[in-house]
């Protein structure tokens, strides 16, 4: 739940410094966010990342 509060204040902020400052630079902000809690959310899983990540995928098949 603190990650849907983190992202939505991010992009929200990000949005409204992007209008104010005319600055598309600052759009990229919540991307980044996204990604950097994905990576955290894989690093906390007791198995070494690359193995967790080629699980991950191997659940598509």
């Amino acid at each position: 739940m603190f990650s849907v509060w983190f992202l939505g204040i991010i992009t929200v902020l990000s949005v409204f410094f992007a209008l104010k400052l005319k600055k598309k630079r600052l759009l990229f902000t919540p991307v980044i966010a996204v990604a950097a809690l994905l990576v955290i959310e894989i690093a906390k899983v007791p198995m070494p990342f690359w193995d967790t990540v080629t699980f991950i995928f191997d659940l598509r098949g």
